[in-house]
């Protein structure tokens, strides 16, 4: 995280900051996604020497995400957010070996998922548009919305 934090200043972002051990980070800058996606990738590569995909999100982004949680029903360490850069089509579809008490919704850029009582670690549940994101429980995500809205 350290590295993550180093790259992030080298590159100019404000006020860049690390929060727990699985990537991320918050910063400040007027650049566009686009732009700060392209640089943090290429960053990214060249320290990792393999290729990282990021996905970015605003203060505001990121708010939505918590209020838009469509399992509020369901304790926060159950329901993982998987972020991707692509809007998920015809996710419902795509949804593979979902064990009857495991639930799916789409978001805008999001895919919110309730596992059950096995939990994350032991489901067999597969979204492949999913695979090409994130994911974050929604503990985390309502700490890096509250982080990110302190930023702004």
């Amino acid at each position: 995280m350290a590295d993550l934090k180093a790259i992030a200043d080298r590159l100019g972002l404000e006020s860049a900051r690390t929060y727990v051990a699985s990537g991320n980070l918050l910063f400040r800058s007027n650049k566009r996604e686009a732009m700060l996606r392209q640089l943090l990738e290429t960053a990214l590569h060249k320290h990792m020497n393999k290729g990282v995909t990021v996905m970015l999100r605003t203060a505001e982004e990121m708010q939505a995400v918590v209020e838009a949680n469509p399992f509020a029903d369901t304790p926060a360490n159950r329901v993982q957010v998987f972020f991707v850069n692509e809007p998920p089509a015809d996710l419902l579809q795509t949804v593979r070996n979902r064990a009857d008490d495991e639930r799916v919704a789409p978001g805008p850029r999001e895919v919110f998922v309730a596992y059950g009582e096995r939990g994350i670690g032991k489901s067999r549940l597969r979204i492949p548009p999913a695979e090409a994101g994130t994911a974050r429980n929604m503990n985390t995500v309502a700490k890096l919305a509250a982080l990110a809205r302190e930023m702004s």
